[in-house]
């Protein structure tokens, strides 16, 4: 495990403009810097770099964090990973807490690299097979050369061939002291022991590094019974919703030419890029993934999907080409002549035709599935109706309002349908996906809730959700909190909260204590918020000095198990800790932006960022003797709590108002409510009076 010294080291010295402008176009605008989001599709720039916060927010999808943050983000790393990717970018040397956990990160990246050592010396030796062995000239060249592929393409690809002896691969393998596991893992060798790749022509797969992954293995056998492709199985270093065949060659051609062309197999692009086609890779026969979609996005907005002129399989891919839409491309399709593969079309008609031909004959997606079909619905006008929904669908994942009006207006023109009716069944649509994905985000909100009510952040046990009760008659309902106005706060100005519970535990629905949460969620983020943004700041008190995030906790500590909100609640409880232990080396925001807990990293994110810029303060707060606004530590720390209290005890008198009612006939009850509610109304005119508000 990497040590915590370690990590604040890296926390120190990490900027994220400095990386995050390796991967977007930054412009400054103000204080910050904005660009398009790399995380969704957007046209105008949400995605906001604060260098002096040294974080990142995109104000369109939500998505925030430090260096850290993005790394782990944007190229699916763990936490560690990102902290020695970062470390070796700065040259910080990484000290490990623990012997055995170094031992065990550094064990699972010798595996990885074994695997790719192992997987090049497969590629090797199928290379070898297939220039040095009678089988290989005979069987794989022959094919290769009669596809007419010439020898540099094959070393550009490192295409080779499989023997059809059954153990060849696996005796060289073992003989030379590879893990035997290892080959089995990787789908080299069987389960029984055998080679899984025999009598076949190899085509390797490669990541963006150019580091062989997998292998897919094309029969040359006529019979039935052998499927035409067989493929390695997934590993902890392929995965083929995360790969596109001949990215690793592609990408800078790509980059480039602004457009990635995607056809459909492997021989496809290899004879492509041996035309001068170079800007191509291949879906792998697989329907296309979010994370492909995402892996061309790193290139280019741009993508042109090549078919050939077989209209079923052109019906089956469209199916899966929204998901292309719904991350802002901009899609275009070609349907070659009948009978002709981008293969076979490009050697028949050369470089410079095959270019002409794609640029004359491109339609755009959406246009292109409605000609489609068009024709297969003809005038029946249930197929139309039904063709008509399929083209609303797709519109309607387009995120740019004035593309999709544009669509619409076409749309309305060409299917001769009023274009009022096809704005609604788009705005239905897009409301219906839209509730859809709320939906998704209630119950995903309510899982975690209910996790963090069995242990939030290390297993805390989970608030008391029943109604703030009362205390004892000696003792404020609420608190005996002094304000330092009033008394200092002594110790840390905090007595015990004394709870007599008056109250049963009340059943309450869902809806009802999502109604409760959001109800007080204001207040305790506010809290939340300036723990974060100034909890290690000082603040003066009579002659001595607090932290802000000792002057929170300490003010709210005997109503804390009554946060409705258990993520600002352990902000705010990790905050204190914090900023009373020794390691405040890099300041409380910093540490609440770099959190290993990406929940914790994404809520601190939240608190401090704004769509919107402070005026020229600088200017204004010398002319207005004023306080800068992020320097108001105190006032700002003292609002927020009388806030939260106000509204607490305000709950309180709502709910025993209630009880006294119920208890009517109990007059010893009755009587000590009474008494105790007067109080509870006493100390909230004095919280009002404090704030400033008025109480009726």
């Amino acid at each position: 495990m990497i040590s915590q010294k370690s990590i604040q080291e890296v926390f120190g010295v990490a900027q994220v403009q400095d990386l995050i402008e390796e991967y977007v176009s930054l412009k400054r605008r103000g204080v910050n810097l904005i660009g398009l989001c790399p995380f969704h599709d957007e046209k105008t720039p949400s995605f906001t770099v604060s260098p002096a916060k040294n974080i990142y927010k995109c104000f369109g999808c939500g998505k925030g964090g430090g260096p850290v943050q993005f790394l782990m983000e944007h190229d699916s790393l763990s936490f560690p990973e990102a902290i020695r990717q970062l470390a070796a970018k700065y040259n910080v040397d990484l000290e490990e807490d623990s012997k055995e956990d170094s031992e065990q990160y550094a064990e699972q990246k010798k595996l990885e690299e074994s695997y790719y050592i192992l997987n090049k010396w497969a590629a090797d030796h199928f290379i070898y097979n297939l220039h040095n062995t009678q089988d290989g000239k005979l069987i794989g060249l022959s094919y290769f050369q009669e596809r007419g592929f010439l020898a540099a393409t094959l070393e550009k690809f490192e295409l080779g061939f499989s023997s059809d002896n059954s153990k060849e691969l696996t005796d060289k393998a073992l003989k030379l002291q590879y893990n035997e596991t290892f080959l089995k893992e990787l789908g080299l060798t069987s389960k029984k022991g055998y080679d899984f790749f025999r009598n076949r022509v190899m085509f390797p797969i490669h990541n963006v590094a150019g580091k062989v992954i997998a292998f897919a293995g094309r029969t040359l056998s006529s019979a039935k019974s052998q499927p035409k492709y067989i493929n390695s199985p997934e590993t902890p270093i392929y995965n083929k919703r995360k790969v596109l065949y001949g990215i690793h060659l592609a990408k800078n051609s790509i980059r480039k030419k602004d457009n990635c062309i995607v056809v459909e197999g492997y021989t496809d692009v290899i004879s492509l890029v041996q035309n001068g086609v170079e800007n191509v890779v291949a879906s792998s026969g697989t329907a296309f993934t979010q994370e492909q979609v995402r892996l061309i996005k790193r290139y280019t907005d741009n993508v042109t999907f090549i078919y050939d002129g077989d209209a079923a399989g052109v019906k089956a891919a469209l199916r899966g080409l929204d998901i292309v839409l719904e991350n802002g491309m901009n899609v275009s399709l070609v349907l070659l002549p009948d009978g002709e593969d981008p293969d076979s079309f490009i050697k028949a008609s050369g470089n410079a035709q095959f270019e002409n031909y794609v640029a004359e004959n491109s339609k755009d997606f959406i246009f292109f599935k409605m000609e489609l079909l068009m024709e297969e619905a003809g005038n029946d006008p249930i197929k139309k109706s039904k063709m008509i929904k399929d083209i609303i669908a797709s519109v309607a994942k387009l995120r740019d309002p004035i593309k999709r009006s544009l669509y619409v207006r076409q749309c309305s023109q060409v299917l001769h349908v009023e274009e009022a009716i096809l704005v609604k069944e788009v705005n239905k649509q897009i409301r219906n996906e839209i509730k859809q994905k709320e939906l998704e985000k209630v119950r995903l909100e309510r899982q975690q809730k209910r996790e963090a009510e069995r242990g939030y952040a290390g297993g805390n046990s989970p608030a008391d959700t029943r109604p703030v009760g009362l205390i004892s008659d000696n003792v404020s309902p609420l608190s005996e909190v002094p304000f330092p106005q009033e008394a200092g706060l002594g110790e840390h100005g905090v007595d015990s909260y004394h709870e007599l519970d008056f109250f049963p535990e009340e059943q309450v629905n869902h809806q009802q204590q999502d109604f409760r949460i959001r109800a007080n969620d204001y207040q305790e983020k506010d809290l939340a918020r300036i723990v974060v943004t100034s909890g290690d700041q000082l603040i003066q008190l009579d002659d001595s000095e607090i932290t802000v995030a000792d002057f929170v906790y300490s003010n709210i500590a005997n109503i804390f198990p009554f946060f409705e909100n258990e993520l600002y609640k352990s902000i705010i409880e990790l905050g204190f800790k914090y900023v009373e232990s020794d390691g405040m080396s890099t300041g409380v925001t910093q540490y609440f932006i770099n959190h290993q807990d990406q929940k914790l990293s994404s809520a601190a994110v939240d608190l401090i960022s704004s769509p919107y810029e402070l005026a020229d303060w600088e200017r204004i707060h010398v002319y207005l003797n004023q306080k800068m606004p992020e320097k108001n530590f105190f006032d700002d720390s003292m609002q927020a709590v009388l806030r939260f209290k106000l509204k607490k005890m305000s709950s309180v008198i709502d709910k025993m108002k209630k009880r006294i009612i119920e208890e009517s006939g109990n007059e010893e009850t009755t009587a000590r409510l009474l008494k105790a509610f007067r109080q509870l109304q006493l100390e909230k005119k004095e919280l009002a009076e404090q704030l400033g508000n008025v109480i009726s």
